[in-house]
């Protein structure tokens, strides 16, 4: 506890070594936030002998310690002491992050922070807070939208603890979950939220395979991927619809036609997400995400943020499926220049396509 406070204070005292007035009470409720699920977390391997724990709560708790191990004997990964503590949060959501645009633009809004760089989003503990902050920003006369995050990774910072959030998934999504963020933890780019994620994913992505594989439940790697592809289709089809926004946002036109526009270009997104939705046996995973506004806040939360995982899969394959030296391949990578890491990249994918693969 005292390492987490001290580390706390420093992050809170580098914050307020540059921060506006205004954003000194967000930096403390985030401070709160967090040292609130600190001090709530139990040692899973503590709970798992308590005779009264829920039997289903149980078999999630020894599936992640399972998978942590996994993760560091199999994947390399620094599991360190993440996920060995269970915090009970009692809401639906870890985080609520609030996102903003201009009315009449898809260009986001960002907020800078100390260590992890500049971000389209900024996160509350609180869900009455992110509203409230949602709607100040469109008394501004912006678009705003709050959206929950079941976890979030701390980047090292913090132990990372097992979230209740997250405990309903499915077995392997929880695994997947874990291999996730533990991934952020050997590879994060501030500022390069898509070499991030492609990383993390890919990651996630093989680790899955080899823990399945290995329990012997192979056919559940068939659901991972069919969820992936729907995951894919539907940032292909929202990110074209924001290239539609984005036309009729360039037009010449008054602001009350560009309104009446803007709402139908919604409604129209609303209907053809019905079709795609049949083309997938009407899986309804993301009708919650299509009931909302569909503003351009929220069209700016889904990015194709795993763009470079093609690329990174042809790293791992060149270098034998070997994670070491796949993750030395990739701290190369982060240190490069930005430009020559997009040449790079670039080159990765024309040859990988050249190939057939």
């Amino acid at each position: 506890m005292a390492r987490v406070a001290a580390r706390i204070a420093a992050l809170l005292l580098a914050a307020f070594s540059f921060s506006a007035c205004d954003s000194v009470a967000w930096y403390l409720q985030a401070a709160q936030g967090h040292l609130s699920i600190v001090t709530s977390r139990q040692d899973m391997r503590e709970l798992l002998n308590d005779p009264e724990l829920a039997p289903e709560l149980a078999a999630k708790l020894q599936l992640v310690l399972e998978a942590r191990e996994f993760a560091a004997s199999e994947l390399m990964l620094p599991a360190g002491e993440n996920f060995l503590e269970f915090a009970q949060l009692d809401r639906e959501h870890a985080v609520w992050n609030v996102f903003a645009a201009p009315e009449f633009s898809l260009e986001p809004v960002t907020w800078c922070y100390p260590i992890a760089g500049c971000a389209a989003y900024r996160g509350y503990f609180n869900a009455n807070d992110a509203q409230d902050y949602a709607a100040e920003l469109e008394s501004q006369g912006l678009d705003a939208y709050v959206g929950g995050v079941d976890a979030y990774s701390t980047l090292g910072w913090f132990d990372d603890a097992l979230l209740s959030t997250v405990v309903g998934r499915p077995d392997h999504q929880l695994a997947a979950l874990i291999f996730h963020e533990l991934a952020h933890q050997v590879v994060y780019v501030p500022d390069d939220t898509t070499l991030s994620e492609s990383f993390a994913t890919v990651v996630e992505m093989e680790g899955l395979r080899r823990w399945l594989e290995t329990r012997q439940q192979s056919e559940l790697l068939e659901e991972a991927r069919a969820d992936a592809e729907r995951r894919r289709q539907f940032i292909d089809f929202v990110i074209g619809f924001r290239g539609r926004f984005e036309e009729l946002y360039g037009r010449e036109m008054g602001e009350a036609d560009m309104r009446r526009e803007k709402a139908g270009l919604q409604q129209q997104m609303r209907a053809e997400y019905r079709v795609l939705k049949a083309g997938w046996g009407g899986n309804a995973g993301y009708d919650g995400w299509f009931s909302r506004s569909l503003n351009n806040a929220q069209l700016t939360t889904v990015g194709s943020y795993n763009d470079l995982a093609p690329q990174l899969r042809e790293i791992l394959r060149q270098v034998g499926h070997d994670l070491p030296a796949f993750y030395e391949r990739m701290r190369e990578l982060t240190r490069m220049s930005p430009e020559r890491r997009e040449e790079y990249l670039d080159s990765l994918e024309l040859s990988g396509r050249a190939g057939g693969g």
